[in-house]
Order: structure tokens, then C-alpha cells, then sequence
């Protein structure tokens, strides 16, 4: 059974950081590009982040470049994704999703598995 976890959402102040994780179970991560996507109240899904399965390359939305920064550790099946200088408009449920094989895609398509989300916060 194929299963994405995420954790590390919670509340925090404008300016502050979070470190949101991945962890994938049931398939072998490294076959895997990883992405990160979120979605705000009324809003749709959008792309956040991405890493490639081959090379690394790393990929952001204009909205988060600069700020925050996606990893992977292949040891522990995990992906991370590190956000400093949050701000409210970040707030948002944040999902991880995997595309095998991929090249860090924004489309929501073309990814095969999603974490269930969490939730990210930010008070002004």
C-alpha cells in the first residue's frame, strides 16, 4: 500500500519558519519526483514546489523562490520542504504529492500519489 505522510503544519507569525515533511512508504522513493502543492480556502490547488527523480533540479512558484527551498533525503524516504519569511497569504492546507520517474512538474496531473495535507498558518 502506497502511502504519503505529511507533517510539521502549525501556526506560526508572519516572518517565521516552518519545515514541513514527506515521508513516502511503498514504493521506492528514489524512483520518484517530489512535489509540493497547497490549496487556500476558496482557492484552487497550486504548485508550490518540486525535485526532480533524476539530477535534483528544483523547481518554484515566483510566489515561494527565494523563500523556500525543497530536499529530499533518499535514507529516509522523506522529502522536506523549509519555509522562512512566511507570510499570511502562505496560509494554506500544504500537500505532497510523487510522479514516478518525473522532472518536477507543476501539473497536478501528472502526479500518482498525495499526502493527505497539512494544515500551514500564518498569523499577521
Amino acid at each position: 500500500q502506497v502511502q504519503l505522510v505529511e507533517s510539521g503544519g502549525g501556526l506560526v507569525q508572519a516572518g517565521g519558519s516552518l519545515r514541513l515533511s514527506c515521508t513516502l512508504s511503498g514504493r521506492t522513493f528514489s524512483d520518484y519526483a517530489m512535489g509540493w502543492f497547497r490549496q487556500a480556502p476558496g482557492k484552487e490547488r497550486e504548485f508550490v514546489a518540486a525535485i526532480s527523480w533524476i539530477g535534483g533540479n528544483t523547481y518554484y512558484a515566483d510566489s515561494v523562490k527565494g523563500r523556500f527551498t525543497i530536499s529530499t533525503d533518499n535514507a529516509k524516504n522523506t522529502e522536506y520542504l523549509q519555509m522562512n519569511s512566511l507570510k499570511p497569504e502562505d496560509t494554506a492546507v500544504y500537500y505532497c504529492a510523487a510522479d514516478y520517474r518525473g522532472y518536477g512538474s507543476r501539473r497536478i496531473s501528472v502526479y500518482d500519489y498525495w499526502g493527505q495535507g497539512t494544515q500551514v498558518t500564518v498569523s499577521s
